[in-house]
């Protein structure tokens, strides 16, 4: 390890040594056994959450949290967007109420000190902020998603979201094999990001989207932030998809960060230049791609909008687990979403048709509320099968009620915090 904390160049990469690793390391299958969350918050005033908080006070909330005996991992965004990371757990309750401990302790940390975690998709009050981490990873990030206009900032530094994360899946065929757990990914996908929108105005201006958070991810580069079509072998696609993105970035001893502009990973392999590419770099240009599936070994749900309240977060992930690892329930929502796939047509999320208008319309669509409509009371039959506690199935069932049986979701309550 250099001083500046860069790995030194181990040994050049060819494109067939980058394949296999690829194919090895990105879906790790076997009987789905764990689950794991990752939530973002906005931090805000605890007294006007429209009031910016100032980088001295949020640099000294983030030392107080880091300071708490967490078992979740705590990371500061570029925004000042605070993420809790559960260990992967064996069980749904094991991981909300892991989560919920910590969750609660952040909470009695920051209430003294004047603030409090946010639940939204994007900031709805405050105008899109300045970055705060001055970074050599976030300046390159910030100077290749400019190429293609200011959602990339926008994305960085005022989004929050739940990312759920999941087993690959069985080798064999079937609800629960790898294969179809990919297809059902991208499907019900969207009607988590229909149901589950929550993010109608930023910077106190509606946008004319039930998920704006979603529709930042639309407009970046679609190389970075699109999946390869989920038809395909999943392996041999994300193989290709992914030595077939530019790099975000070539590291270096010493900042900044060369950006190249089109320069694919495979172009990078072939050429060796400006550098031969080692398997750490591979590994770190896996970091940079931002697809709302991505799989890094295990399966990341990146497309559900931050949810208000302490524990609004819960639902999409009993819901997302139940639907996954019950086979039942996998096997009822896969029937209920297969017809989306004619509507997503051969184009990848989230730009295809069906992602579009879940971000835009929400459950107000009406195939997607059809789907909704099956997918939830799936769930709500799967959720005593997989352990989870009454409370839980509680606040299932009133999500149902309150946003599902009516074809809402929660932006559609947001709408009164525009000025």
């Amino acid at each position: 390890m250099s001083s500046s904390g860069i790995p030194q160049s181990g040994s050049a990469l060819t494109e067939d040594e980058a394949e296999d690793l690829l194919r090895c390391i990105c879906f790790k299958t076997g009987p789905p056994r764990a689950l794991g969350v990752e939530v973002e918050w906005l931090v805000h005033e605890l007294r006007d959450p429209r009031l910016p908080v100032p980088p001295q006070q949020l640099a000294s909330a983030v030392d107080t949290v880091r300071s708490l005996p967490l078992a979740s991992a705590i990371t500061l965004e570029p925004g000042g967007q605070l993420e809790l990371s559960s260990p992967p757990a064996a069980s749904l309750m094991g991981c909300v109420d892991t989560l919920s401990a910590d969750l609660r302790a952040v909470r009695d940390a920051l209430f003294p000190l004047g603030l409090s975690l946010s639940g939204y998709g994007v900031d709805p009050w405050n105008a899109p902020r300045d970055r705060l981490l001055r970074e050599p990873r976030y300046d390159a990030m910030e100077a290749a998603l400019d190429r293609t206009g200011p959602s990339g900032r926008a994305m960085m530094c005022d989004s929050a979201s739940v990312q759920i994360c999941l087993d690959a899946g069985h080798e064999e065929p079937g609800p629960l094999g790898y294969h179809r757990r990919w297809q059902l990914a991208h499907l019900l996908g969207a009607v988590l990001v229909a149901a589950f929108a929550n993010s109608p105005v930023h910077g106190g201006h509606r946008t004319g989207w039930r998920s704006t958070r979603q529709a930042l991810w639309t407009d970046l580069d679609p190389a970075r932030a699109l999946a390869p079509a989920p038809d395909g072998e999943p392996r041999a696609a994300w193989a290709r998809h992914v030595l077939d993105t530019p790099v975000m970035c070539v590291r270096g001893e010493e900042a900044p960060w060369e950006v190249p502009e089109g320069l694919t990973f495979r172009e990078w392999l072939r050429t060796g230049l400006p550098r031969p590419a080692d398997e750490d770099d591979l590994r770190y240009h896996l970091t940079t791609l931002f697809p709302p599936v991505r799989p890094r070994g295990h399966l990341e749900l990146r497309m559900v909008d931050a949810q208000r309240g302490p524990d609004g977060w819960v639902v999409p992930v009993a819901v997302t687990a139940a639907l996954f690892d019950d086979p039942e329930a996998a096997e009822s929502v896969y029937r209920a979403v297969k017809p989306l796939a004619e509507r997503a047509g051969p184009q990848a999320a989230p730009r295809n048709p069906l992602w579009l208008a879940a971000a835009r319309d929400g459950l107000t669509d009406p195939d997607l509320h059809a789907a909704a409509l099956v997918a939830f009371p799936a769930a709500l039959e799967a959720l005593p099968r997989i352990g989870a506690s009454p409370a839980v199935q509680r606040a299932v069932a009133a999500f149902h009620e309150r946003y599902v049986l009516p074809g809402s979701c929660p932006a559609d309550e947001l709408q009164e915090v525009a000025s």
